[in-house]
């Protein structure tokens, strides 16, 4: 794949922005409950949501009570679990899928497992479940072979997507590529417009070729190694310095 680069495009206000958010709104922590929202990010996407008429989206692997809960009030339209829950501007939610009822067996195999592993944690998102190794990322290779044996058992109406430092068993056919592609097609405030996309890890990589395909931006935070994204970003701190200058420079 091509290296990113390090120029990134001149703003416009035609352009539809869809943000992850750990690693790229904020930084990462050891344990998810532990990430804070300053005002400053606040206030920033109240702005964004100004200057792109309200086409700004945070996409997230959180579920959709973490991500209202750090970034309240703030009421832009945002993306759960990869794609697997959504919320609208006007705060409507929905749901891609039922809770899975195969999940139940891997959940109290998830949770004995952790029990008998300090420094691991996972979350119990519902639709999706979450191993956390960031704690003790000697045990990197043991969380693989585990979580890969669940979804042996569960099969191919799952997924098994490794990120930094997290394993996440969920349905298939959802990603942050067909959340931002629901946004794009389905949403008035989206459609016509230019699509980018800003995020840092694995999961984000079905999100940069949707918007490749579709003429837009994709950039990648912290990392150039093995992306579609078309474009770079080395920090947080660079992609809140960025998009700061988005709501004065966009024309």
């Amino acid at each position: 794949m091509p290296t990113p680069s390090t120029t990134l495009p001149s703003p416009r206000r035609d352009w539809a922005l869809f943000l992850d958010f750990d690693g790229t709104l904020v930084s990462l922590a050891a344990h998810p409950s532990e990430v804070r929202v300053s005002p400053r990010l606040k206030r920033l996407l109240d702005e964004l949501g100004k200057t792109f008429d309200g086409a700004v989206a945070v996409v997230s692997g959180r579920p959709l009570d973490q991500l209202e809960q750090l970034l309240g009030p703030v009421s832009l339209p945002m993306a759960g679990i990869h794609g697997l829950e959504w919320r609208d501007a006007d705060g409507s939610r929905h749901t891609a899928i039922a809770q899975p009822a195969q999940l139940a067996s891997c959940r109290d195999a998830l949770a004995a497992f952790v029990a008998d592993h300090p420094g691991l944690h996972y979350e119990d998102k519902g639709v999706s479940l979450t191993l956390h190794y960031r704690g003790a990322p000697e045990l990197a290779e043991a969380c693989r072979e585990f979580f890969a044996a669940q979804h042996r058992a569960l099969g191919e109406t799952f997924e098994l997507v490794p990120g930094k430092c997290v394993l996440e068993l969920r349905p298939s056919g959802y990603h942050k590529g067909t959340a931002v592609a629901r946004l794009l097609d389905e949403a008035p405030t989206f459609q016509a417009r230019t699509p980018v996309f800003i995020g840092d890890d694995v999961t984000d990589e079905d999100a940069f070729r949707i918007v490749n395909a579709r003429g837009g931006h994709s950039v990648r935070v912290g990392s150039q190694d093995e992306t579609a994204a078309t474009c770079y970003l080395e920090s947080v701190q660079e992609v809140l310095t960025w998009l700061e200058s988005l709501t004065t420079q966009a024309t």
